[in-house]
């Protein structure tokens, strides 16, 4: 029989595309979300790639422990994908407390559920926030974790202590924590991809809508870091390749192939790209130009991060292989697709 694995925050982003290559991959899907940071559009998406109409949605919030234990209570659940949190920087900078409450607590309730379910295998959405503004680049996964410089950032390295304790004191429940570095693009299919509500707060999809013309200019936070260009260094890894890894990594908990029973994986490229980088790509690769201008940089962002990824390629048998060029012309497709295009 299937493994059934519950994917909270499953509506969204990046929940929706590990949600098709799970269900690619042979698993079955519970999907849970409160649609605060997103429509069902990418749930709809989702259905048609697949060709499945029966995947299990619940309209709750991760918050809320009943809701909670009515997901454990009404699905056999081998595995745990946790997404439901906010993520924006610079909001988290602005509304610590909003932050602090809905990331720790949403986690906090799926850890109860799994320790009372007697174990489950809890796969965490943390990121590469947690290193800081690291002194040694590229981060491997011991590179030590320097104090976050975001309140989103601290509310990963916080839920990654959370897990490990968890995993030490409660048997049956096995943890990885996979840091990710910055999620871009969208489904070839261009029928799911990022759908922020209102201004978005990541890069690409504000490039894809000043592109539509939905928003009128770009504005790129800093060109006076001590990079080649002035710009912040990121690894931009194709959503699909991130999905990739979480299948590879819930394989690992479920085929017991795990070496310890809390561990930790870097989900990048490799490669550092700047943010003027990212931009002139888009442009080349669609042959569009685009109104941005260079503003003051944003708090709580660092001037560079980008992963060794060997851990991953070893461990997990998982490698990025999308190129930024086919990245950005997903991205652009999807957003041509939303506007009907």
């Amino acid at each position: 029989m299937a493994k059934r694995v519950l994917v909270s925050g499953g509506a969204g982003y990046i929940g929706s595309h590990v949600t098709v290559e799970l269900i690619n991959a042979g698993y079955e899907v519970v999907v849970a979300d409160n649609l605060s940071n997103c429509d069902m559009t990418c749930f709809e998406g989702v259905k048609k790639i697949t060709g499945r109409d029966d995947i299990p949605f619940y309209q709750v919030d991760c918050c809320d422990p009943d809701a909670v234990a009515g997901l454990f209570a009404e699905n056999e659940i081998d595995a745990v994908i946790h997404f439901a949190a906010f993520k924006a920087v610079g909001e988290s900078v602005a509304e610590p407390i909003m932050y602090y409450r809905n990331n720790l607590v949403s986690f906090l309730n799926i850890l109860e559920e799994s320790r009372k379910q007697g174990g489950c295998n809890v796969l965490f959405s943390s990121s590469a926030t947690v290193y800081g503004e690291a002194e040694v680049l590229p981060v491997t996964e011991q590179t030590p974790r320097l104090p976050a410089t975001s309140p989103y950032g601290n509310t990963k390295q916080m839920c990654e202590d959370i897990l490990r304790d968890s995993v030490a004191a409660y048997k049956g429940v096995k943890g990885i924590a996979l840091r990710y570095f910055n999620p871009i693009g969208a489904h070839p299919s261009a029928l799911i991809g990022e759908l922020p509500r209102g201004v978005p707060n990541n890069l690409v999809p504000f490039i894809t809508q000043t592109a539509i013309g939905k928003r009128e200019c770009l504005s790129i936070f800093g060109n006076d870091y001590p990079t080649e260009d002035g710009t912040c260094l990121r690894d931009y890894i194709d959503v699909v390749d991130l999905a990739k890894a979480h299948v590879a990594a819930v394989a690992r908990m479920l085929d017991g192939k795990m070496k310890e029973d809390y561990e930790i994986f870097n989900v990048g490229t490799g490669r550092p790209v700047s943010v003027s980088e990212l931009v002139n790509a888009f442009e080349k690769v669609n042959d569009l130009k685009l109104n941005y201008k260079y503003v003051d940089r944003r708090p709580g962002d660092v001037m560079a991060i980008w992963a060794d990824t060997t851990r991953a390629n070893e461990e997990l048998g998982w490698k990025a292989e999308r190129s930024v060029e086919d990245t950005l012309a997903s991205a652009w497709a999807w957003e041509k697709h939303l506007a009907g295009k």
